[in-house]
């Protein structure tokens, strides 16, 4: 073995010593430990191909980010550990292989700490060598990791022989840190969530660089984020890092990716694809103690705007859900409005257009235009379609509660009738041919109550309902304005119609109905749930921003009421940083609204 104090003296040694460090981006299944285990050893044997001699993978890539209570099965946890045993035998014995995976607290019967932690495990020479803990565990938004784990109170780092010359090597000494571990750093942020600094502990240790395994979701310009948040510790503390983030659609939840290496001064010199699977490289020099970028490996761009992000991961979330769910077909109820378009449009990239079914299914209230631009917007996407019309059932339902709903006035209970049978229908195709139906709502509607349970909420995936409505139309005319591939994928290249996008909105659930005669102007209201759901902005604070109080009360009492509704929604796919689902927990029985004066 040759220390640091004497291969820096060096020079022949030194230019020989360059390790090669692989970032395997994985799409792993929650719960499939075989399948992971593969996809893992996959990216291993081409890593050892390309000459890695260490390869990362993200958090908890064996049994798959988030497995929530599945940790609470004992048989999980066994076969994880079994796994993950069989899959060291397996790997190259000349690759050292940091896989995310779960281990067993031996001390938690004793002290009544958590049974488990959240781990990295070095798989090296055909064994587990070691374990590293996650220290930090977020219990915000979706995150709920005090649960199940207990944190670890030491800092993660090994040390890595790495063969130069038949007869000599170098000691490596890396730092290893678990997502959450790297998000507290009180320079960048402002102030500390934890007590703990992991990467100031790693630099005191004088790691030559440190990595993070990473299952963090996606939101629109995360990704801005964490490469300005790594870029600061960098340099801080002069120190490089690498962060492999798991991808794909877990139920509700889509990871981006976008792995990506810095070197010591905070320089990108790596970064993987987003919103697919990928296995990128860099090159730690001893000689200069830093990473090194691969002149054959350029560095992937960023997407360029919003919408080209949020549409890759709705796209994504779709394909993942339905391919991790077992369906292979889609069905939509498609209205000829903006929200059904989209959604569409998002299934047909997501399955393929021969494996979606639009339904039309007018009632005596549905225009001409709607149904002609339902048709062309199937025509456009090259989608299979099927006209159901309503009217017959509808005639049904009214001599059925005739006597009941008699000396009524017609209502709102009559105009949910109509939703209801479609949804009725829907969940029939669905049933009967095993497709997955896909709801269209959007956030707007969901958040101020403007969907019917039992009718358009009906489905097993809410695609868009974490887009508000003014970024469904801004979605929509960026789609439209894209030059090349609406045609690569067999589409028209005006993919939505033009009429969907000019008429005003409408549920046509009576004669000349628009949105607007029961909702502020989408711009308006768009305006005030950003700063009343996402920011948590006083109403006084939102009322300096412009809003009318009337107006503003209006949609906060819309908000609360609507709330027993979310709660039987679908799962909703996140794109934004406060979404309908897992990470929102309001009370449904509450009487508290905050009022704007």
């Amino acid at each position: 073995m040759v220390e640091r104090s004497i291969w820096q003296d060096s020079v022949s040694l030194r230019a020989k010593s360059v390790m090669k460090i692989a970032i395997a981006q994985l799409n792993p299944i929650i719960g499939d430990l075989t399948g992971n285990a593969e996809r893992i050893l996959t990216a291993a044997q081409t890593a050892v191909e390309r000459g890695a001699q260490l390869m990362i993978t993200p958090e908890l890539a064996l049994c798959g980010y988030p497995p929530r209570d599945l940790l609470m099965m004992p048989d999980f946890i066994a076969n994880a550990a079994e796994a993950l045993v069989e899959l060291a035998h397996r790997l190259p014995p000349n690759l050292a292989v940091l896989v995310g995976t779960v281990a067993h607290n031996p001390d938690a019967s004793v002290d009544g700490e958590k049974p488990l932690f959240n781990s990295a495990a070095l798989l090296h020479q055909g064994k587990i060598q070691q374990f590293f803990h996650k220290r930090l565990l977020p219990t915000y938004d979706v995150f709920d990791e005090d649960r199940y784990f207990e944190p670890s109170q030491t800092a993660g780092h090994f040390w890595l022989d790495l063969p130069v010359t038949s007869e000599n090597s170098v000691r490596m000494h890396i730092g290893v840190t678990i997502c959450e571990d790297l998000w507290n750093d009180e320079d960048f942020w402002g102030q500390r969530s934890y007590e703990t600094n992991p990467i100031s502990d790693l630099s005191t240790l004088q790691v030559d660089f440190t990595v993070n395994l990473s299952a963090s979701p996606y939101t629109v310009g995360k990704q801005q984020i964490r490469e300005a948040m790594l870029h600061h510790l960098a340099k801080k503390f002069n120190q490089p890092i690498l962060y492999a983030n798991q991808v794909g659609g877990n139920d509700d939840l889509i990871f981006d990716g976008s792995s990506f290496a810095l070197n010591r001064q905070g320089e990108l010199i790596a970064r993987a694809c987003a919103f697919e699977a990928d296995l990128i490289f860099v090159e730690y020099d001893l000689s200069q103690h830093d990473l090194l970028p691969l002149e054959t490996q350029p560095v992937t761009p960023l997407t360029e705007t919003a919408e080209a992000e949020i549409w890759s991961a709705l796209v994504l979330g779709v394909k993942d859900y339905a391919r991790k769910c077992g369906f292979t077909k889609a069905v939509i109820g498609l209205s000829g409005g903006v929200d059904s378009a989209l959604v569409a449009a998002i299934a047909a990239a997501a399955l393929g257009n021969q494996n979606v079914l639009g339904v039309l299914m007018p009632s005596p209230y549905s225009s001409d235009h709607s149904i002609n631009d339902a048709e062309q917007l199937a025509a456009n996407l090259g989608i299979q379609t099927k006209t159901l019309p309503i009217g017959t059932l509808m005639h049904g339902y009214d001599e059925t509660l005739a006597d009941l709903f008699a000396d009524t006035e017609f209502g709102l209970a009559e105009e949910n009738i109509q939703s209801r049978i479609r949804g009725n229908l829907l969940m029939a195709i669905s049933n009967k041919f095993g497709y997955l139906l896909l709801s269209t709502g959007n956030k707007s509607e969901m958040a101020v109550g403007y969907c019917t349970l039992y009718g358009d909420m009906n489905g097993g995936l809410a695609v868009i309902a974490d887009v508000a409505k003014t970024r469904v139309y801004s979605i929509c005319k960026w789609l439209n304005d894209q030059a090349t591939f609406p045609t690569e994928l067999g589409w028209a290249k005006e993919v939505i119609p033009n009429h969907i996008l000019t008429k005003a909105p409408s549920a046509e659930l009576k004669p000349g109905q628009v949105d607007q005669d029961s909702l502020p102007p989408y711009e308006i209201l768009d305006d005030i749930l950003v700063r009343f759901v996402q920011k948590h902005q006083t109403p006084e604070a939102i009322i300096a921003a412009g809003h009318a109080p009337e107006t503003l009360n209006k949609v906060m009492r819309l908000v609360s009421r609507a709330e027993f509704k979310r709660r039987q929604a679908p799962p909703v796919l996140k794109v934004s940083d406060r979404a309908f689902g897992v990470g929102w927990r309001m009370p449904i029985a509450h009487r508290w609204v905050p009022v704007a004066k």
